[in-house]
Order: C-alpha cells, then sequence, then structure tokens
C-alpha cells in the first residue's frame, strides 16, 4: 500500500494501529507491505493485519479514534460522502533495516491504493 511518509512514520513508531480506505481490498490479507509516498518513495516494512473493522465513518471512527494516529477532522476530510469506511487493524511491524524498490517485489510503479504480492 502507498501511504504518506507522516502515517508510515507514526506506524513505525506504534502511534497508528489502524490503516484506514475508503474501499477493502479484494482478497483477504494477512499483511502491508508499506511504500512510503513522496519524498521517500522506498518500501520501508510490513505489517501484519489481525482484524479488518467496516462500517459507517461513524462507527468506525468511534472503535478506532484512540489509537487512529489522525485526527479527526482528517479522517472526516477523507471519509466525506462515504457511507462505509474500513480500518485494517495493524499488528507486528517488521521495519526494513533498508528501504527496498518496489522493483523488488515485482511492482513496476506506485499503487494508487494497494497492490496484491503473493508470497
Amino acid at each position: 500500500m502507498s501511504i504518506n511518509p507522516e502515517h508510515v512514520s507514526n506506524i513505525l513508531a506504534g502511534t497508528k494501529k489502524y490503516e484506514f480506505r475508503k474501499i477493502k481490498c479484494k482478497r483477504k490479507i494477512e499483511s502491508i507491505i508499506i511504500y512510503s509516498t513522496a519524498p521517500e518513495m522506498k518500501v520501508v516494512a510490513e505489517v501484519e493485519v489481525t482484524d479488518l473493522i467496516q462500517g459507517t465513518p461513524n462507527d468506525v471512527w468511534k472503535k478506532t479514534s484512540k489509537n487512529a494516529g489522525i485526527k479527526k477532522r482528517f479522517f472526516d476530510s477523507y471519509f466525506h460522502n462515504r457511507e462505509t469506511a474500513f480500518a485494517y487493524c495493524l499488528g507486528k511491524v517488521k521495519k526494513y533495516s533498508q528501504s527496498k524498490k518496489l522493483q523488488d517485489f515485482g511492482v513496476k510503479t506506485a499503487p494508487q491504493s494497494f497492490v496484491y504480492i503473493d508470497n
């Protein structure tokens, strides 16, 4: 998944325990490989996915706000005019000792939302 560097930092620091999305993955996923967007533009870590919360934006915020790692105003703006919100529950984080390139995973361009990589 492509994730803004500010949010990547919060995931790595353990202050952001959820990754919010407007649409859910079509497949069940066990982990997220984190591509930090500009200016870094590198794959920096992998994080375990322990669960998926879905519901109205209001309901999802109530369940995730304590460890959301984002402000309510940002959340509301992101889910503006959406009936459903998704929050991937993040578990154990594995930060790579050296950043990797997308090509290392067989991916040519940065994903708009997500790309599936088989083990």
